[in-house]
């Protein structure tokens, strides 16, 4: 039934609770998991620092990201799973959107805070935005009490 599952990681231990179900269902399905990264670009605000330094922070942070997803992509792999790493720039829920329409993404699985009422419209939501946004089947996995 799925074929590619996408699951979109921020670096965050919250982000990865939904990891075991991406798995499962990759496992069930014989499907490829695709873990991705969105990486909001950094544009200095303080016209007093350098756009060189901006740049450089940029750099480091899309290498960090494509680092970590690797060493999560080795423990998928492990498992037999096929795995694909990608980092992209841009507003999480919009690249999250967009790039599963334009990749044949058949589910996406992604973790929410489980937040409702005012603090949700105040924080707002990726996982909710994805949710309202997807063509595609989005398996929401609630975040463990205590780790919000």
């Amino acid at each position: 039934m799925y074929k590619r599952i996408l699951l979109p990681l921020d670096g965050s231990a919250l982000a990865e609770q939904a990891l075991p179900y991406a798995i499962s269902q990759a496992e069930r399905f014989g499907a490829e998991l695709i873990l991705m990264r969105v990486l909001e670009p950094i544009a200095p605000k303080d016209p007093i620092v350098p756009k060189a330094t901006a740049k450089q922070v940029e750099e480091l942070t899309r290498a960090w990201a494509h680092e970590h997803l690797e060493r999560i992509a080795a423990r998928v792999q492990e498992r037999g799973i096929p795995v694909q790493v990608v980092t992209v720039e841009g507003r999480p829920y919009t690249e999250i959107v967009q790039f599963a329409e334009s990749n044949q993404v058949d589910l996406i699985v992604i973790c929410t805070r489980g937040q409702s009422g005012f603090s949700r419209w105040l924080v707002g939501s990726t996982a909710d935005r994805v949710v309202r946004g997807a063509s595609v089947p989005v398996l929401l996995v609630r975040a463990a009490k205590g780790m919000t």
